[in-house]
């Protein structure tokens, strides 16, 4: 498991890169004229969802249900103070997907040089 510096620090960067993603898609996307009036933000950011997966694939565990109900909810709450219900976060993983693989690819190939 990280330390809690190193994970600090990988937040930091995941942060950077939605904040840079979403500028990207933002400008390059069609927007759509209907919100849905019920559609209402996340409490927790894209870069906590993503920092959350990349420790799961660091851990030991082979259940993400297990890893993040025993794990992040109980010994982690400290580093995400507004933590989701995990079918809630399951929902909210999937916004984060494309967004995930481009950045562990942009830290694969920043780690070769």
């Amino acid at each position: 498991m990280l330390t809690a510096d190193k994970v600090t620090e990988l937040f930091c960067m995941a942060d950077d890169f939605c904040k840079f993603f979403d500028m990207m898609t933002a400008k390059y996307t069609l927007k759509s004229k209907k919100k849905r009036a019920y559609h209402r933000d996340s409490t927790m950011s894209k870069a906590e969802i993503m920092l959350i997966m990349i420790l799961f694939h660091d851990s030991s565990y082979r259940c993400l249900k297990h890893f993040y109900l025993e794990k992040v909810c109980k010994h982690l709450r400290h580093l995400f103070p507004k933590i989701v219900s995990y079918n809630r976060f399951v929902k909210l993983e999937r916004e984060v997907a494309v967004p995930l693989a481009l950045f562990i690819k942009k830290v694969l190939l920043a780690g070769r040089r």
